[in-house]
């Protein structure tokens, strides 16, 4: 089958276009023949070794959307499903196996881009939003790197959820226009947000700051939390780790939660489930939306890692097997 593969940790050049062995099935997996698999931030550190070992060849690629080639008899699925899914190992191929516990049928009029682009940002976001961040009505939420695909999502589901004002973090306040449709009240650098979140809640602070950068972030971040908040660290794109005293939550009543979709993945999957459900439910009913910014042929993967990397994109950037 045709894959993509690199054989060593490195910059985008290491993406290796090829054809190596397609995968075989055991109990309680199913093959897909992959039609589209997205690219996330979480490839680009895997690729460059951020995040721990790795086994050569590796292919990367965490969600994709298809349909069932192959299944066990007693699988849920069928031959011809159209599924979104986490494969086991990596997405950038013709050829893809999954846990069935990983897997998702989808409808029929929901597209296989939508399908690949969804799975790891939208039920992240879910997530986030509802049983990690708590977001309730009137809550004032701020939502760093708010212009990629989970930032698109947790804009767009704070206000579902009942947020009064969303504040954005962007890095080019040319996404700002892109932002604010999505339903952002106001957009800012990381430069201004603590001043601006404090000066717009009238120096209480937000309730709710999702913060998948860290580094100094994370910080800044706890200087505009409000008595009571919450800051949910989900990722830390920056390559530094944020920081915090006990002194910052103890006699506030702050919390600082973390959370991460791969743990919930390997640990936890059931808990998924329901919430692939309520995220489909939302992109069939049209209530979110997840612009594409740009479609690359999987044989040009390196030139989408390259674009990811930019950070010059709004929305999702997408393979096509």
């Amino acid at each position: 089958m045709k894959a993509v593969i690199q054989n060593e940790f490195g910059n985008a050049d290491v993406l290796r276009f090829a054809v190596v062995d397609r995968p075989h099935i055991q109990e309680g997996e199913v093959l897909i023949r992959t039609a589209y698999t997205s690219v996330n931030y979480a490839d680009i550190k895997k690729r460059n070794g951020a995040k721990g070992k790795g086994e050569f060849p590796m292919i990367l690629g965490l969600d994709a959307g298809g349909t069932i080639e192959e299944a066990g008899r007693d699988s849920p699925f069928s031959v011809g499903d159209r599924v979104m899914a986490f494969p086991s190992a990596g997405s950038y191929a013709e050829y893809v196996k999954a846990k069935e516990s990983l897997v998702f049928k989808i409808p029929d009029k929901l597209s296989f881009e939508k399908a690949a682009a969804m799975p790891t940002v939208s039920i992240l976001s879910y997530l986030l939003i509802h049983e990690i961040g708590e977001v309730k009505e009137g809550d004032t939420v701020v939502v760093h790197s708010a212009g990629g695909g989970v930032g698109s999502m947790l804009v767009q589901m704070s206000k579902l959820a009942g947020a009064e004002s969303v504040i954005a973090t962007v890095g080019d306040l040319g996404k700002e226009e892109y932002v604010k449709e999505l339903g952002a009240d106001a957009v800012c650098t990381y430069d201004t947000f603590t001043d601006i979140t404090t000066d717009k809640t009238d120096g209480r602070g937000a309730d709710v700051i999702f913060d998948s950068v860290a580094g100094e972030v994370t910080g800044k971040s706890m200087d505009c939390l409000a008595l009571y908040g919450t800051l949910v660290q989900f990722g830390n794109s920056s390559g530094k780790a944020g920081v915090f005293k006990t002194s910052d939550v103890h006699s506030s009543c702050r919390n600082v939660k973390g959370f991460s979709l791969g743990t919930t993945r390997k640990y936890r999957p059931e808990r998924l489930w329901p919430v692939a459900e309520k995220v489909l439910e939302l992109f069939s009913t049209e209530k979110v939306k997840l612009p594409i910014a740009r479609v690359f042929d999987l044989r040009d993967a390196a030139l989408a890692h390259q674009l990811v990397e930019s950070r010059q994109y709004e929305g999702k950037v997408l393979l096509r097997v």
